[in-house]
């Protein structure tokens, strides 16, 4: 898996093993910051909070591309350290959490610009984090019979199978 752009563009990164996490396309990845640029202008200065983080690509990506700050959640350990090691490839140390999400977002002591989630599919547990969400921007990456419409939905796009809604808080 490659980073897709930004000063870290074409950097290979470590991807766990299918059966622990569903990895975000490379061109869903795009699709996301190309149409989140378009929402905002400018990602300089700004958050970004990636609350099941996997590889840690989103983050990366976010990194990548001018954001101020990036904290990646993770549940699974094994994970957790591919994304340690993915940071430490192109010299970054993570920001990590490592935990459930769900938890762990009561515990920040900021509410971050924007925020992707990407929890298992048809996990039913969408709702309750949106609904912990103070503010900013929501990428939520779901199945595309996930149903959003209780929110202020901004923009959606699909990807083959996949959803991607950006939400505003």
């Amino acid at each position: 898996m490659n980073i897709t752009g930004g000063i870290y563009k074409g950097r290979k990164i470590t991807s766990p093993d299918e059966k622990i996490t569903r990895p975000t396309l490379s061109k869903t990845r795009m699709g996301v910051f190309n149409t989140l640029y378009s929402l905002i202008n400018s990602y300089e200065n700004l958050s970004f909070l990636d609350l099941f983080g996997g590889s840690g690509i989103m983050g990366l990506e976010a990194l990548s591309r001018g954001f101020g700050k990036v904290t990646v959640c993770e549940l699974n350990k094994k994970s957790a350290q591919i994304i340690k090691s993915n940071y430490a490839s192109l010299g970054l140390k993570p920001d990590l959490y490592i935990g459930d999400s769900l938890k762990l977002l009561n515990k920040f002591p900021q509410s971050y610009d924007v925020t992707y989630i990407d929890p298992p599919f048809n996990s039913g547990i969408y709702k309750k984090i949106i609904n912990q969400i103070k503010s900013g921007i929501i990428i939520a990456e779901s199945d595309i019979n996930e149903d959003f419409s209780e929110y202020t939905v901004i923009k959606e796009k699909i990807y083959g199978s996949v959803k991607i809604t950006f939400i505003k808080k």
